[in-house]
């Protein structure tokens, strides 16, 4: 326990950029990027890190956006390393070339985990906004060669959930050690999208059929993370294990968040320009505002299952509702459930996944970039 009483994080999320090469429409970033172009420098991320790890950290993953548009990502991994963190780079693998794959392994980099948006060349092409599938084979191969520990993340929604058979046969080609099957959250650009992405309950219940099928076959060869849909669920899952209690994530411009979606709620900012980590993570009003239990309104006050999903997530329950103090509307037990039980019902209705259009995410036009002070 830390010194305040509360539970010391374990992992710390840095997006270190919210700059990107790709056009993900159900990217969780925030839509409106001006403000976070004042990026932190290599100097202060130094800092962050080490006033995380004195926090408890053991696990950092590097992400943003894309962290390799950093110039400083080598030397930012190796501060990390030296103070003792295990290091994960979630990234699209656009600029992993061999070069900086060999850059980035003499730095001490951990673990690679490559984001995939579907097996077919012409439909990944078209989810990322970009021709983008061949780098990500070459990198995937790379990794491999290099001897990392290969991840490969898919976001599911209505236009790939039809081929989890094909995405997981490419994982199997590709000799990835774990996969993440993740289905689409409905923050930033998938909320402005999510009648073209939500997918149908038909669409779910095969997909499933197909996981549990493949768990079986490749068990002890490759792990397979299947998160389920949200608004597909009775229950809404605990909001990163519970707000303010394992993880936090420090965004482009220094603000730390409980969540990484948490930028959409009107809670009073925390920047590590401003505050130090540990002050941020036990004090903050941000962390404080939903710790716990006692915030908790009814049907969450009184319901058995308050200490397993905490209320669902505050995100959610802001984005559907207006309230960030609401239980999540995914919850059957939400007085809010019409509006996650609407949508679903509209996706089953819907038109066909290769019908429904989609509004990419816009590029964004970084600032400070890889700056040393």
């Amino acid at each position: 326990m830390a010194s305040s009483g509360v539970d010391r994080p374990f992992g710390l999320l840095a997006e270190l950029t919210y700059g990107c090469p790709l056009h993900c429409p159900y990217c969780s970033n925030p839509v409106e990027l001006a403000s976070y172009r004042d990026e932190l420098t290599t100097v202060e991320w130094q800092r962050v890190l080490a006033q995380a790890r004195e926090l408890g950290v053991l696990q950092l993953h590097l992400s943003g956006g894309e962290p390799l548009l950093r110039r400083d990502l080598a030397e930012i991994i190796r501060t990390a390393v030296e103070l003792g963190l295990y290091t994960n780079l979630i990234t699209s693998a656009s600029g992993l070339t061999p070069r900086r794959a060999e850059e980035l392994r003499a730095a001490g980099l951990d673990h690679v985990q490559i984001s995939i948006q579907a097996d077919e060349p012409a439909l990944n092409d078209r989810i990322a906004g970009t021709p983008s599938f061949e780098r990500k084979v070459a990198a995937a191969r790379l990794v491999k060669e290099l001897g990392w520990p290969l991840t490969l993340n898919v976001v599911l929604h209505r236009h790939n959930l039809d081929r989890i058979a094909g995405i997981l046969a490419l994982a199997e080609d590709l000799g990835a050690d774990r996969i993440e099957l993740a289905n689409t959250q409905y923050y930033g650009w998938a909320l402005r999208n999510r009648g073209a992405l939500l997918p149908s309950r038909a669409q779910v219940e095969r997909a499933e059929v197909v996981v549990r099928a493949a768990r079986e076959r490749l068990a002890g060869r490759m792990e397979i993370i299947y998160v389920l849909p949200d608004y597909h669920g009775r229950y809404p899952k605990p909001c990163m294990g519970g707000w303010g209690r394992r993880q936090l994530t420090v965004i482009p411009s220094g603000d730390v968040l409980p969540c990484p979606a948490a930028h959409t709620l009107p809670l009073p900012r925390a920047n590590v320009r401003d505050h130090p980590l540990a002050w941020i993570w036990e004090r903050s009003p941000a962390f404080q505002r939903f710790r716990g239990t006692d915030w908790m309104p009814e049907p969450c006050r009184s319901c058995e299952r308050r200490e397993l999903d905490f209320g669902g997530c505050r995100c959610q329950a802001f984005l559907l509702t207006g309230d960030a103090a609401r239980t999540d509307p995914v919850c059957h037990l939400s007085p809010d459930h019409g509006i996650v039980a609407d949508a679903v019902r509209a996706a089953d209705d819907g038109p066909g996944p290769r019908d429904a259009p989609m509004s990419p995410r816009r590029p964004h036009a970084t600032g400070r970039v890889g700056a040393r002070a």
